[in-house]
């Protein structure tokens, strides 16, 4: 029912397929208008003059408009003229009427193919900005963590479910503090700017809180104060009425010289739990002992957060990530299941661990998925290894790894 995740290159081996046919596409495009023209010569010539290929020498600069740069599209149109005339002339039929009409006809279509080359260009320039900004945008809101921070190794990965988006309502963050190393993971309900909006509340918060307070329950807290406060200055027009699932986890430090103390703390409020990963394979999910609800949800009830201290050994890996990956579907409407998948696989490090995942969530759903995913990948050195294990390969377990 799945590709085994420890074959890492399955996801790849399709994306490259796919950009292959997507070149085997893109040639012909470029081929198509000379072979529409050259194909038009050759039917004018082995058919009777009654038979006129004008039709074809229109299609040609049409086909060129919305593929190809304005100049290249102009050639089309030119040639596709010269054509027209030079058949006529070859005919004897360049002074007869329905050759002049036919030599209009192709000589207007081609100034309408320079047009629609011209508004072409002119949207992929404005979509072209647009990208940049949301870019920017992406950047300035969701930063991508640094490859290390206080001494873990760090990996992020956001997939948006839309095509060229870039920024959606999931959310992370993660910075060393004089209290260990915090991070958020979190996502908002919504979609759309009022989404974007909130993981910029959230973040901010985050960045601020963690700095300062003592307790990692205290940064819970004014994460949830921040959504108040937005919600209250929204209210009338457009108030919040969502809510923001979130894990919040510390790793602290331990005796002061950068090593840990062994520990990580971890407030769950209504997301989907984090899994660790140890070095020999095995896989635990950090569950919550109580249920809590969302970010946003105060005044449904209170109750004091409450941090569970899980161990964290030296080797072992923490994952985060949204309900875009445990409610990914593939065509039978199975969720994918990432303990069940992870479990028994070694990986050299939390980049190759959230490339591998990636690539199995999208051999799961056969490549489409109607939510954002963002995934977050701590991993703890051991002593004396090496900074990254770049050779040691993914291992699935029994040698396999295939599901019934």
């Amino acid at each position: 029912m799945g590709h085994p995740l420890g074959a890492v290159g399955g996801g790849r081996r399709r994306d490259g397929e796919g950009r292959r046919s997507y070149g085997r596409a893109r040639r012909f495009i470029r081929a198509l208008p000379p072979l529409v023209i050259v194909g038009g010569v050759a039917f004018d010539l082995s058919t009777p003059p009654a038979y006129t290929a004008a039709p074809l020498f229109s299609a040609a600069p049409l086909i060129a408009a919305p593929f190809f740069s304005t100049l290249t599209t102009l050639l089309t149109g030119i040639a596709a003229v010269l054509a027209s005339v030079g058949l006529h002339l070859y005919n004897g039929t360049a002074a007869e009427i329905p050759s002049l009409t036919e030599t209009l006809t192709v000589l207007t279509v081609s100034a309408l193919a320079l047009l629609i080359s011209r508004v072409v260009r002119r949207s992929g320039e404005r979509l072209a900005s647009a990208r940049v900004i949301a870019e920017t945008a992406q950047k300035a809101v969701l930063p991508t963590p640094a490859e290390r921070i206080g001494g873990l190794q760090c990996a992020a990965r956001y997939e948006a479910a839309q095509a060229d988006a870039f920024i959606g309502g999931d959310l992370f963050a993660v910075q060393d503090t004089p209290y260990g190393v915090r991070l958020v993971v979190g996502d908002v309900r919504g979609k759309g700017m009022e989404a974007v909006e909130a993981v910029a509340v959230v973040i901010g918060a985050f960045r601020e809180a963690a700095e300062q307070e003592r307790a990692l329950e205290g940064v819970a807290q004014r994460l949830e104060r921040a959504l108040a406060r937005e919600g209250t200055r929204r209210d009338g027009l457009d108030a919040f009425e969502g809510f923001t699932t979130a894990v919040l986890a510390e790793i602290p430090h331990g005796d002061g010289s950068g090593t840990f103390d062994g520990f990580v703390r971890v407030v769950n409020r209504g997301h989907p739990p984090p899994l660790l990963l140890y070095a020999d394979g095995r896989l635990d999910t950090l569950d919550p002992t109580e249920p809590a609800l969302p970010l946003g949800m105060g005044d449904l009830a209170t109750w004091p957060d409450r941090a569970e201290g899980r161990p964290y050994p030296p080797g072992a890996t923490l994952l985060f990530y949204t309900d875009g990956l445990s409610e990914a579907r593939n065509a039978a409407g199975v969720f994918y299941d990432p303990g069940e998948r992870l479990a028994g696989r070694i990986f050299p490090g939390p980049e190759e661990l959230l490339d591998a995942l990636v690539d199995d969530v999208r051999l799961h759903t056969g490549g489409g998925s109607t939510d954002d995913m963002a995934l977050l990948a701590l991993s703890r050195p051991a002593a004396g290894q090496p900074e990254r294990r770049r050779t040691m390969p993914v291992v699935p377990p029994n040698g396999s790894g295939h599901r019934p």
